[in-house]
């Protein structure tokens, strides 16, 4: 019998499936995009395993002491199944872990094109929490954003909501690929679908 995890991450992919489409010139960028937090997912490994082939992990360190050997480990199971690995905000740190890329914050996604430069082969991602950070990062060249938050977060550093409708107009002129972030979960999902976002991205809302 499926556990609360396993069932949440099936709705949320069925959810998925649903969202807005995207035709892509290589490979496909994944559905779903789990982020670490240390803190309120003290088990990522946990919920790598359990993550659908094709979907992706952003690993958020924050400067842990095992930064490294804990990334190994994630990539062990990034490539035994399937998953697409991100390392978040460290270059240094993806190429330590050999991940398949970086989710730069918002701050640092004026840096994708450097990044771009000397790795040509990763996967791009920004956050940004606004439409005026979108258009940034496309700019910059990141292949896909992660707007948040979308509705009311556990997370220390969010802010206001913006809400599925302000989100829609955010998806609306973004021109990229926009993954939704800030209190998915499977019950939350399906408000989602049309609003023209191509993927969810959660913490905790992932089965933990």
């Amino acid at each position: 019998m499926a556990d609360h995890g396993t069932d949440s991450l099936e709705a949320l992919s069925r959810t998925a499936a649903r969202l807005r489409p995207w035709v892509w010139p290589g490979d496909p960028l994944p559905r779903l995009l789990f982020f670490t937090d240390p803190a309120r997912v003290p088990d990522p490994e946990a919920v790598a395993e359990r993550l659908p082939a094709g979907a992706g992990v952003v690993y958020r360190p924050f400067d842990a002491a095992d930064a490294v050997a804990r990334g190994r480990r994630l990539a062990d199971i990034a490539r035994r199944r399937g998953l697409l690995l991100l390392a978040g905000a460290d270059a240094g740190l993806a190429e330590a872990i050999d991940a398949g890329g970086v989710h730069l914050p918002q701050r640092l996604a004026a840096s994708a094109a450097r990044v771009r430069l000397a790795h040509p082969d990763w996967r791009i991602t920004a956050a940004a929490h606004d439409a005026e950070a979108v258009l940034a990062a496309r700019r910059a060249g990141v292949e896909a954003v992660v707007v948040s938050p979308v509705f009311p977060s556990r997370s220390p550093s969010a802010g206001a909501p913006l809400g599925v409708e302000g989100l829609a107009r955010i998806a609306a002129g973004a021109a990229l690929p926009v993954y939704a972030l800030g209190g998915v979960n499977a019950q939350s999902a399906d408000a989602l679908v049309g609003a023209g976002v191509y993927g969810l991205a959660g913490i905790e809302g992932f089965g933990v």
